[in-house]
């Protein structure tokens, strides 16, 4: 009896042992489904889609994208926290509305952070500040020197409250010690729209969605973040070279999946996603997006939500940012 004791305690310490080779060689072993709590046909759509097809080569077995648009995404994203942490089911997730939803919103049916486990980054865009031709200001200085010799008087357009355009422009009132006016629009459209017609003066959109604006003539972009210029807007200087240091705001993509997945499984995931982002033809097409692949670990995502979490969370505070 005692040999048998002890040949089970051998068995179960080899197999505990080789429980993560054992994950990492298993999974995937049936399809995964990527939730993407966002309508069908947008960047971050188009991100997933890329990206699944990648992994599902990779793997043999079928990454289905599965849209849940609604709630400011929370309805997806409460979809994936209650999933089994198996590693079946993972989730596309917007850093800005993800992070921002966990500061302004009250009573999420989820913990924004204990009930997901971090994989990877996925993608990182930047945002130009762009200004109808009117604006007296040729450049970023000569813009706050406008804003300061009259206050309040100058509107800056967002795509709606609590959004990083509505972030950005309060960012930048408080980096520059000026008053701009925060007008939200549903959505980045029709806030387009109103810049365009001169009805506001200011926007920070992503660099994709204003190129054509700016090369089409309609609007003059005086600054973009991040360290380098866009290779198709050369002509619009960094915020470092327009003169204003420190000023920093992307939009972000990466994945998550539920609490508790075991860390093996993670591990797999996060390879294959860095794999996939590597390859020529992800660069290819999302540089035609004006996306940049981002390649992290589940430990360097982590980080980089906490670090996020914290300067969103200091702006709202300081601008008293309240949704509607």
């Amino acid at each position: 009896m005692k040999l048998f004791f002890r040949l089970a305690a051998i068995v179960v310490a080899f197999a505990f042992s080789h429980a993560p080779a054992l994950a990492q060689q298993t999974f995937p072993a049936k399809p995964i489904r990527f939730v993407v709590p966002f309508p069908p046909g947008g960047s971050t759509d188009l991100v997933a889609r890329l990206v699944g097809q990648k992994l599902s080569a990779s793997w043999g077995q079928q990454v289905v994208v599965d849209n849940r648009p609604g709630g400011s995404t929370v309805i997806g994203t409460d979809a994936v926290a209650k999933a089994p942490p198996d590693g079946y089911t993972i989730l596309l997730l917007a850093f800005s509305t993800h992070l921002i939803n966990s500061i302004l919103m009250r009573d999420l049916p989820y913990d924004s952070v204990k009930d997901f486990a971090p994989v990877a980054t996925l993608t990182k865009s930047e945002f130009v500040l762009v200004v109808h031709p009117n604006v007296r200001a040729n450049d970023l200085m000569e813009l706050i020197a406008l804003a300061k010799s009259k206050p309040g008087e100058l509107n800056y357009a967002s795509a709606g409250t609590g959004n990083l355009g509505h972030l950005a422009g309060e960012l930048f009132n408080m980096m520059a010690g000026i008053k701009t006016q925060h007008v939200p629009y549903k959505g980045a459209g029709p806030a387009f729209v109103d810049l365009v017609g001169g009805r506001v003066q200011m926007h920070f959109a992503i660099v994709s969605s204003a190129i054509p604006y700016i090369k089409g003539g309609k609007l003059r972009g005086l600054a973009i973040t991040g360290d380098t210029r866009s290779a198709k807007l050369l002509q619009v200087p960094t915020f470092a070279e327009a003169g204003m240091r420190d000023f920093e705001l992307q939009s972000r993509l990466g994945v998550v999946a539920p609490g508790r997945t075991p860390k093996p499984v993670i591990e797999v995931l996060s390879r294959e996603i860095a794999k996939a982002l590597a390859s020529p033809e992800i660069h290819e097409k999302f540089e035609a997006q004006e996306l940049t692949p981002f390649i992290s670990t589940p430990d360097q995502l982590a980080a980089l939500m906490q670090a996020d979490t914290a300067r969103i969370a200091k702006i709202v505070k300081a601008s008293n940012i309240r949704l509607d």
